[in-house]
Order: C-alpha cells, then sequence, then structure tokens
C-alpha cells in the first residue's frame, strides 16, 4: 500500500487566508485546529506565475518548490507559523521532509528521512513540525501513535485525494 502526500499545513485561520491569496488552493480541515493546502500541480502553477525559474530547491531542498513559493510561505508565516511537508511510502518504507516557517523565516528544518532510516527518538519529520504547530497526542484519540495520526494526515493516501471535495 502506498502513502504520498504534498502539502503546506498551518492554522486554519492562516491556511484560510494563505487560500483566498492562490486560486488553485483547495484548503482541507485537520485535527486540532490546523488546515491543509494540497500542492497539487495547479496549485503550483499558480505560484510559479511570475518567477524566473519554474522550479528551485530553495533553502528547504522540496523538489517541487518554486521561489514563488518560498516568498509566499515566509510572507504567510509572519501572521502565524506554516509548514511545508512531505511523504512517499510504499509497502512501509518510504521518505519524509518538513519545513516549517515562522516570522518570515525558515525557523525549523529541512528534516529529512532517508528511505530505511528509523526515526529519531524525537519523531518523525512531519511529526515534529505538527508538533511545533501546536498538535498534542492528549488531545486525540488514544489511538494515534504519533502528531500525525493526530492531526489526522492519515485520512487520505494521495494528495489528490486531499484536494476532491468531500
Amino acid at each position: 500500500m502506498s502513502y504520498e502526500l504534498q502539502a503546506l499545513i498551518g492554522p486554519a485561520e492562516l491556511v484560510a487566508v494563505a487560500a483566498a491569496e492562490v486560486s488553485a488552493a483547495r484548503p482541507r480541515p485537520l485535527a486540532q485546529g490546523l488546515a491543509l493546502i494540497p500542492a497539487t500541480p495547479e496549485f503550483l502553477a499558480a505560484l510559479r506565475f511570475g518567477d524566473v525559474e519554474p522550479t528551485s530547491p530553495g533553502a528547504a531542498g522540496f523538489g517541487w518548490f518554486s521561489d514563488g513559493l518560498e516568498r509566499r510561505l515566509a510572507a504567510w508565516s509572519k501572521a502565524g507559523p506554516i509548514a511545508c511537508v512531505e511523504a512517499d511510502f510504499f509497502g512501509g518504507t518510504g521518505t519524509q521532509r518538513a519545513a516549517l516557517w515562522a516570522d518570515g523565516r525558515l525557523a525549523l528544518g529541512p528534516l529529512t528521512s532517508a528511505e530505511l532510516e528509523p526515526f529519531p527518538p524525537e519523531g518523525s519529520p512531519i511529526s515534529r513540525v505538527l508538533r511545533r504547530l501546536g498538535v498534542r497526542l492528549a488531545d486525540t484519540d488514544p489511538a494515534a501513535h504519533d502528531e500525525f495520526d493526530a492531526a489526522g494526515l492519515g485520512a487520505h493516501r494521495a494528495t489528490a485525494a486531499w484536494a476532491t471535495p468531500r
């Protein structure tokens, strides 16, 4: 079974403001007051408009980043923290990358886990940025194993599924 995600995550109010600026954004609610914008091709294309280079790994090293996205994350983060996350798993192995912007700059990360690399004691890259966004295990279902579960990121197994209206 596979799982892939490319998304922005932040407090629901901040994500709503960000989504209002990008017509292709499809924000979706998560648990604990957070929301997610799936990084669909349409969303990423809307952010690339006007960039000199179509894509650039930027400070966080995400291959799907554009300079426009990095500029927007810095601007949006002046109002509150916002994270960029990606996960790609198949058959229980895979990779994660996460970074958090706050106060107009990259504040945490990029955090990465390579294929077959165990997560450190402090958790996976995505769980670590979710913790910085305020996700708490005590505030959720006792079945949640980590912040990834507690935020509800297991609701869909693909970025495109997050973009589909429920």
